[in-house]
């Protein structure tokens, strides 16, 4: 076992882990680590804890210091200047006619570092870019090219479902979703529909997918028949939920009647599960 400290950085949910050093931490205090980008300020959401050293990655690094009155000063300085920085590169990223959004900017704490996110469609040459902002800035500049997923992560924005994006409260990483996953919960193809804020397919179809998978192989064909207790009758729809299908049954009198009927009541006389669905068209996301 090994004693750590889980800390979070500014635009990210996932937790990283460094060792305390002896100090006792509460949840909240701000600390002041060392990254592979150098120098960072961050929250401690994992007060001390001992963890199996194999949810550990090795080598564990320390916690420099807790943060200082001094150290929030020149937190809130990065802020402030990210804004300008911010004006500075759209004015030359248009000068230099870069086919570029501009997302976020960041200092690093120890501000060794200007760091500049932005979306493209294509790929950008913005190597005389970086070369004009070295010189206004005098500190060294990377651009990192995101994608739309990271951008509403970093900015934030609100759901269909009216709370704050996953990706920017929960989601440590983005996992595959596909247009299967909807496909399988009869959900509406409709972009509108299924799509997130960034764009592409909601993470939350992912959540309850292993359950619906697992119904849906039991479930029967639309529109294969099925014996039931009053019949054959022909599947018009599936409610995964409530684990019911519902069918036009003939009943002894030549009527026909449309019925629900509990999956465990029906005999399937023909089959077609999940592995039978179109993916051909499977949208894949990482």
């Amino acid at each position: 076992m090994s004693l750590i400290v889980g800390v979070k950085f500014k635009n990210s949910a996932k937790v990283y882990y460094f060792g305390p050093e002896g100090i006792d931490f509460n949840e909240g205090d701000g600390v002041i680590v060392e990254t592979a980008r150098g120098v960072e300020y961050g929250i401690i959401t994992v007060p001390n804890k001992e963890v199996d050293e194999k949810e550990i990655v090795s080598p564990l690094k320390p916690v420099i210091r807790k943060a200082t009155p001094k150290d929030l000063e020149q937190v809130k300085k990065n802020e402030e200047d990210k804004v300008k920085a911010l004006d500075v590169i759209c004015e030359k990223a248009t000068k230099l006619n870069l086919n570029m959004k501009l997302v976020d900017a960041e200092y690093t704490f120890d501000r060794h570092k200007l760091i500049f996110y932005f979306t493209s469609s294509g790929r950008v040459d913005f190597r005389e870019l970086v070369r004009e902002l070295a010189a206004v800035f005098k500190v060294r500049i990377e651009l990192r090219q995101i994608y739309e997923r990271d951008d509403i992560k970093m900015r934030g924005g609100l759901a269909v479902c009216g709370r704050p994006c996953c990706c920017t409260t929960h989601l440590q990483d983005f996992e595959k979703v596909t247009i299967k996953m909807a496909k399988i919960q009869g959900l509406s193809l409709n972009p509108q529909k299924i799509n997130g804020c960034c764009g592409r397919l909601m993470c939350c179809l992912k959540y309850e997918n292993e359950y619906y998978t697992e119904v849906f192989k039991q479930m029967p064909k639309i529109g294969s028949g099925i014996k039931t207790k009053d019949g054959r009758a022909v599947v018009e729809s599936n409610d995964l939920i409530r684990q019911t299908v519902t069918a036009k049954v003939q009943l002894k009198d030549g009527s026909i009647e449309r019925r629900t009927y509990k999956l465990g009541e029906i005999g399937i006389t023909a089959r077609q599960n999940a592995s039978e669905i179109d993916d051909s068209t499977d949208e894949k996301e990482n």
